[in-house]
Formats: structure tokens, sequence, C-alpha cells
């Protein structure tokens, strides 16, 4: 399917500068809008919202999550239930229906939409899971216009025979990639195959994976394609920034960045819900304001810890990627990667949590060296560069700290003093009375050392917890065994095998040592793409490789040209010496095998 990009370029631009007013929706919708403060349309709301008035075509957009893509399908489609009542056989009926990937982003779109269409008489309800069933039953005995729903309390709904979807006008598919993501694929075809064939379904999404891909293309007719910002790639408001450590560190390392950024309001994400428990509990016994969200807690825990976290009340909210889905907060001013999710896209949504409205946020990755690779590989996905800093040291966390206390001092409110003059004169005189004998510079230490004294005591003597990574160019002064090698010079190589056949780093290792036979070789930074294998080889290694792989009809390894070796790469470099494990996933043979011809597993399915 063929997705043309609207509006061009040039007009998109124009309708940046345009207002609500310009974008022709009802009046009604108007007065909402300028109530709630909305002076002009974000990006995607000036893409959409003409496309979804002026046509009848099917919109898939893609956009970061915070870009306002709630008001950019709800606002319209407010416009259109508004501006053609419809009653089937007398039957009030329900025209639209929305699906959120959780509890959390199900509520809020509800509450934008009724926000939003506060002064029309349309209906909203919700219907989502992890509440009672039957208050959502009451609410429905009233049907409503526009259905906001998790995919499973819905289809519970439909066997009921309390929703009918057959009357379906408009489908909209929330953070589409998230609900695929949370296992959510056959639902979601269960539900498309139960609404009209003639409805009008819009898409939105963060990324857009094949699966995506093949909604848009089974059940969407002439979809216009509206993409904000370059494909899977995050906000434009994010600094990505890393530290390298051992995996032993990890933990100290994330104090150091939260010590060292004072007013830190951000999530730390981990990949399970024990390490979440366990990171939570370390910082709260440290003295952090600090709480954990994950899925082994009641729906009531849940909540309070979401609704203390967007107050403010939590500073550090450590939580699993499935667990912070739908929390909508708009001032977050880091995220840290505790751990690097195990999917690229999944850093995305992470990363997109922070640097909304406008406003710069940082997302943190603490890896330890052999994840540096996948640094490299996020670097490709988001088109962005992650700067690597150095973890900070005692000494940087008490300096920043000290500034911190100093800035404290100098932005004190003083009003209240000032408004009660006879209690606060008779305060400070008594006050001034007790500290008059100390001269001015002890007293400034004294107050800036009540809180400083911590920090000053927990760091004395504090560890460099830096990983000097060993990079190319050192390590192409030693041979595989440690010694000195003579060699130097580096090329980067290609090989016709990739992901599409199986291979990864380990089992393309083995496919060179099987095929050389050679424990002097040595590979140096590998990177496995979808049809094709890179990597460095010293350049008097070359001519022997090449040579080993001839035994093969259909694999060939050549210079990759126009390709540089990575001299100063943080990778690992791998010596052709067997190691454990290397041949679990390879089993390949040349010529010289027991059959006489090449037995090659990782063709399988090629040309």
């Amino acid at each position: 399917m063929n997705f043309p990009f609207f509006p061009p370029h040039k007009e998109r631009n124009l309708l940046l500068f345009m207002t609500f007013e310009e974008l022709g929706l009802d009046e009604v919708i108007l007065r909402a809008v300028s109530e709630l403060g909305f002076e002009s349309p974000t990006p995607i709301q000036a893409a959409a919202i003409p496309v979804m008035l002026q046509t009848d075509d099917d919109i898939l957009g893609l956009a970061q999550t915070g870009t306002g893509k709630t008001a950019a399908f709800g606002l319209p489609l407010l416009h259109h239930l508004m501006q053609a009542p419809f009653i089937y056989e007398g039957v009030r009926t329900t025209r639209a229906l929305v699906l959120a990937p959780t509890r959390e982003l199900c509520m809020q779109i509800t509450k934008d939409l009724k926000l939003y269409g506060k002064y029309s008489k349309l209906k909203v309800v919700a219907v989502y899971g992890g509440e009672d069933i039957r208050r959502q039953l009451s609410q429905l005995d009233v049907t409503p216009e526009i259905i906001v729903a998790t995919p499973g309390r819905l289809i519970d709904l439909v066997r009921r025979g309390k929703v009918m979807l057959s009357n379906i006008e408009y489908l909209v598919l929330d953070e589409a990639d998230e609900m695929l993501n949370m296992g959510f694929k056959d639902d979601l075809e269960t539900i498309l195959k139960e609404t009209p064939a003639e409805r009008r379904t819009l898409l939105f999404s963060a990324t857009m994976p094949k699966e995506i891909s093949a909604i848009a293309h089974n059940y969407m007719r002439s979809a216009r394609e509206l993409q904000i910002g370059e494909r899977n790639a995050g906000t434009e408001n994010v600094d990505h920034i890393y530290y390298v450590c051992k995996a032993e560190h990890r933990y100290d390392v994330l104090k150091r960045i939260v010590d060292l950024n004072p007013d830190i309001y951000g999530i730390v994400f981990c990949r399970t819900k024990a390490d979440c428990q366990v990171v939570s509990e370390k910082l709260i016994k440290d003295g952090y304001n600090a709480d954990a969200l994950h899925g082994d807690l009641t729906q009531v825990a849940r909540d309070n810890v979401m609704q203390r976290f967007r107050l403010g009340a939590v500073q550090l909210l450590v939580a699993t990627d499935v667990a912070a889905r739908g929390l909508d907060v708009h001032n977050l001013t880091h995220v840290i990667n505790y751990q690097l999710p195990d999917d690229p896209e999944v850093y995305t949504h992470r990363s997109g949590r922070t640097g909304r409205a406008g406003k710069r946020g940082i997302s943190v990755s603490i890896v330890h060296i052999r994840e540096v690779r996948r640094i490299n590989e996020l670097e490709r996905l988001l088109k962005r560069t992650f700067k690597r800093e150095r973890i900070p040291s005692g000494l940087d966390v008490c300096r920043k700290q000290l500034f911190n206390q100093i800035v404290r001092l100098q932005s004190v409110d003083t009003a209240m003093l000032d408004e009660d003059a006879t209690a606060a004169a008779n305060g400070l005189k008594e006050a001034m009375s007790m500290l008059d004998y100390m001269p001015k510079e002890e007293l400034i230490k004294r107050f800036v050392a009540l809180e400083f004294n911590r920090f000053l005591a927990y760091y004395k003597d504090a560890a460099d917890l830096n990983v000097e990574t060993k990079t190319a160019k050192n390590s192409s002064d030693k041979s595989a065994h440690g010694k000195p090698s003579g060699r130097g010079k580096k090329v980067r190589m290609k090989i016709n095998v990739g992901t599409s056949d199986g291979i990864n780093t380990r089992s393309f290792l083995a496919l060179v040592n099987d095929t050389t036979r050679d424990r002097s070789i040595t590979i140096g930074d590998i990177e496995v793409q979808k049809n094709y294998t890179f990597f460095d080889l010293f350049l008097d290694q070359k001519q022997k490789v090449v040579n080993a792989f001839k035994i093969y009809e259909d694999l060939f390894v050549v210079e990759a040209k126009g390709m540089k070796p990575r001299e100063n790469s943080d990778s690992d470099n791998y010596s052709g010496k067997r190691r454990k494990g290397d041949n679990d996933s390879y089993s390949g043979r040349g010529k010289g095998g027991a059959n006489g011809h090449s037995d090659k597993p990782w063709r399988k399915g090629r040309r």
C-alpha cells in the first residue's frame, strides 16, 4: 500500500501558523478549546484535522507520544458527530470507537474528549479492565456516541451483548504499536472484523513496525500517511547520553546520576518486576523520594503510586515498561534506562516520555561494556547521536550539591516573614541574638553544611566507577593471545548473510571458526544487519579469510567499499579461538563435509 505524505512539506509549514478557528471546526468545539488555552495546533493536529474534515480518507498518523494526538483525532471526530446526529431505527447508537492499550491512556483520552466536547450533547464512556465491570455496565445503560476502550474489556462487553459495533462509523487505534507490544494483535483483529467495512479508520503510532503496516494494508482504505518527524525516530527535544560501568556498579551509578541532578523528576526503567522492586527499595532505604510501579501491584496501589507521581509527591518512579504504559506526565526531566530494553522500539517509547510540550528532556542509559554496541544500533534507528559521558566522581557530586544549596539559599522566599512583621521581628531579633557571635563566613558555612555534610561523608574517597573500554586502536596492537601483533592496519569487510538467515554475533563467529580453522584470525566490531554482516579484519588476514570462504558456492566475503574500520569503536574484539557455545547455533560444513557438498542452514529461505 502506498501512503502519500499529506500535507506536502510546504503546506505543512503553512498550517503550523494557522489557528484552530481557521481549521473549520464547529464553534461549540472552538469555545471549549479556547477555554483550555489552546492557541495554535501542534504539527500532528495541523496535519490531521484538515484531512479529517475535508476528506473521507483513512489516516495513518506517525508521531511521538505527547505531541497532541488526542486532539488531532478527537476534535474533528466530535465535529463530525455533531454535524450529523444519527439514530438507528429510533435507537441511539454508538458511532465512534477509540481503542487504547492501557487503562490509564483510556481514562486520559476520555477525559480529554469530554473537555473538548463539554458544550456538545455527546456522551463519552470509558471501558477498561482492572475495574468492577458492573459500574461500566451501568454507564452503558444509556448508549454513548463514543466508547473509549481497552481491547480485552471491549470484547468482554461485546460478548455480553452490552456493546454493539455494527454501526461504528469511526474507529481510532491510538498507540497501536503499544497495543501490539502488549499482545493485543488477536483482539485487535477480532474487533476490526466486527466493525463495518465502510467505517473510517484512524491509526496513530509512534513507530512503524511491520505489524502496523499489515493492519494498514488489511483493514484500511485509501490511507493517508501523516508523518511528523522521521519514521521510528525519537523526539527532537530529548538529549541521549550513556554511562559505561561494570554490571555490579549499576546501582551506584544510578545514585550518582540522581545526586548530580538535585531537581530530577523522572522514571527509572527496569526490565523485570523483581529488578524494579529491588531498585526502588534500595533507593527508599538510601533516603531517596522513590516508589515502584510494576505488574504485581493491586490496581488500588497502582493508582495511588501514579497519582502521587503525577502530583510530584514521588520524585523517582521505578517502573517496568508494561506498568508505565499509559502514564501521562508532561514535566519529566529525565528517563533513566537502568537496563536497556530488548526491543529498540521500546527505547523510543521510553525516551519519548520526556522532552514534551516544548521542554527539553534527557534520556540516560547505564550500560556495561558489551552493551555499547546496542547504543550504536539505537543511534542508527533513532537517527540521533548518543553522547558518552564520564560517570561523575564523588567530587563532581559534592560540587553540584553545594551549588544547589547556594542557589536555594539565594532564591528562598522571605515573603512570609514580611507578611507577619511583628512575629517576624521578634523571631529574627531572637535568632540574630543567638547567632551574633558568628562571623558571616561561618554562618553561611554552617547553613550550607546542614544538608551538604551527608554528601561529603558518603562520597569521601568514593571510587572511580568509569570503565575504560578497549578501543579498536588499542586492541590492534595485540594478538588474540595478548602479544604484540605488529599488524596495525584494519579493513572493513562484509559477508552476504544476516539476521534474515538466522545469523547473530555468536553464530557468525562460529561460522568463521569452522570455515577458516585458524586460531590466529581476529575479528573486530561485528555489525549484523538484515542481509549482510559487517566486521573489521586485520589487513594481513584479509586474503586468508576471503580464500577460506571460497569453499561455499553462495557465500562470499568482500571488502566493504567506502566503509572504514571502526578504529575508535568501544566494541570488543573477537579472536578465532573457540569459545564454549560458539557452535550452538551453527552446523554448516563446506564441500569437504560428509556428503561432499555444502550444507548451509543459514541459506534456508534465501534465493
